[in-house]
């Protein structure tokens, strides 16, 4: 492939960051499709949820707010009192003296199946709760289509953890009491045509001790508490920033706080289109793979401590900036991380590189046959080189190693180019202390464990032991798992 080939492809590469087989202008015939592991197959991309909680505390309008402001995203509004339980001709008949409050109130199993369904992409119908009749079926019920975000709102929405779990985000609106009655009052009189005397008596009877008893507790599993409501724009516009920062990263990064997939450009994705084609040479497979690793080392290196330092600039003035942090090494899993060292040292000028090897039979006989580390590792940060996450069954046990030597995970920073999504659920979940930076992540692995779509064997591709011919075609039973 020649260097002019080459620039044109970065130049025409564009597209989503998330790496896919895209089949327009090719001729599928001539491309296999790849076997995927069912682990894969259920994934789905998985809304941000959104919890609002707080009783007649404006909650209402804080959803609205959020709605109006995420305009250009598909939003749906769900609410817990379309889940009121049926009641029976005797509760109706004795209605005044029902707790609507209490959580055996509400049909839970019912709201966990609906949102269950949304998050999995399927529609589901729900019905609009008749404040006046005090039933579910005077209104149609309500289609709603899975959506980017799923705001879901009650007054008790909190008290079930099984609800709790399934939530990115858990908001509180607290408002001060006599407001909150306040409020009930006008709504209740006005809205739901009920009279004073009814409301002001169901208040002191189920209204404030549901509030003190079941409510009020939930407060502390709230992630963010929204004082005055409505009237809080600052908190409400900092929640829409973080809701779209959120939107814009990988399902696997809403999961996983400590997963950091970095930023693509038109270069990253065409850098990858040539790493990842089987007819790409050594010279410009080697060069352009470098480039990659440069960037992840870059980034990786940005989440490390730092100290605030002052210096003289040559015109005589004070530059405020940040020192590097000092106690640092790598190390390197034998033999495709050794591909990263030579970036790894072209960003910290003599620093230590331990090895690591261990050697893989199949997906499960994993063993250790060398390791020689700094003396001192235990006292440093780490930065662990493997270009590629596969079942990460390797990584876990370079990692325990490291832990078993002393290292804080939290000091642990496991770099690599490209990662399968079984493999980040394995590291993540293992060591969720540790963090993990990569430049993209693939669909996952096929029958044999290899990554898919991948980019074969990088270690034979990187150092040249694949075949004497540069342009051999890799195959999956080569690649990199």
């Amino acid at each position: 492939m020649g260097s002019a080939a080459v620039e044109d492809m970065i130049e025409a590469s564009s597209g989503v960051h998330f790496s896919g087989f895209h089949m327009d202008g090719l001729d599928s015939r001539h491309i296999k499709k790849p076997m995927i592991s069912p682990a894969t197959e259920n994934m789905h991309n998985q809304p941000f949820l959104i919890v609002a909680g707080g009783a007649a505390s404006g909650k209402t309008t804080v959803c609205d707010m959020i709605i109006q402001q995420l305009h250009d995203q598909r939003v749906v509004l769900v609410n817990q009192d379309s889940f009121y339980h049926k009641l029976t001709e005797e509760e109706l008949a004795r209605v005044h003296e029902y707790n609507f409050d209490h959580p055996d109130a509400f049909d839970t199993e019912k709201l966990l199946d609906s949102i269950d369904n949304l998050r999995h992409g399927r529609a589901v119908d729900i019905p609009k709760y008749d404040f006046k009749s005090y039933k579910l079926d005077v209104f149609p019920v309500r289609r709603v289509n899975p959506s980017d975000v799923i705001i879901l709102e009650g007054i008790l929405i909190f008290h079930d953890p099984r609800v709790r779990e399934l939530m990115n985000m858990k908001i509180f609106v607290d408002t001060d009491a006599d407001v909150r009655l306040a409020r009930r009052i006008t709504r209740d009189t006005v809205g739901k045509s009920r009279d004073i005397g009814a409301v002001l008596d169901q208040y002191s009877k189920f209204v404030k001790p549901a509030f003190d008893d079941f409510i009020l507790p939930t407060k502390k599993y709230a992630d963010i508490i929204i004082p005055r409501g409505g009237d809080n724009h600052v908190a409400i516009d900092l929640i829409v920033q973080h809701i779209r920062t959120k939107l814009g990263q990988h399902d696997l990064c809403k999961i996983y706080p400590n997963l950091y997939v970095i930023q693509s450009t038109f270069q990253i994705r065409g850098m990858h289109t040539l790493i990842r084609d089987s007819q790409t040479t050594k010279h410009d497979f080697v060069f352009y793979a470098d480039r990659l690793i440069r960037l992840v080392v870059e980034h990786g290196l940005g989440h490390l401590p730092f100290t605030e330092k002052q210096v003289i600039t040559p015109t005589g003035s004070v530059y405020t900036g940040v020192d590097f942090c000092k106690r640092l090494c790598g190390v390197s899993i034998i033999r495709s991380g050794e591909s990263m060292e030579n970036a790894l040292r072209a960003c910290c000028k003599g620093i230590k590189i331990g090895k690591i090897l261990i050697h893989r039979e199949g997906d499960n006989g994993q063993q250790l046959i060398y390791e020689k580390l700094p003396q001192d590792i235990s006292k440093r940060h780490v930065l662990l080189l493997d270009p590629i996450l596969g079942t990460g069954n390797s990584a876990v046990q370079a990692i325990s190693l490291l832990i078993k030597k002393g290292v804080p995970e939290s000091n642990i920073i496991f770099l690599n180019l490209i990662s399968a999504p079984q493999g980040v659920h394995m590291v993540c979940k293992s060591f969720p202390r540790l963090k993990i930076v990569t430049s993209e992540i693939d669909i996952g692995l096929n029958k044999d464990f290899c990554v898919i779509p991948g980019m074969g064997e990088f270690g034979d591709r990187y150092f040249g032991t694949d075949d004497d011919d540069d342009q051999k075609v890799v195959t999956p039973m080569q690649q990199s798992c």
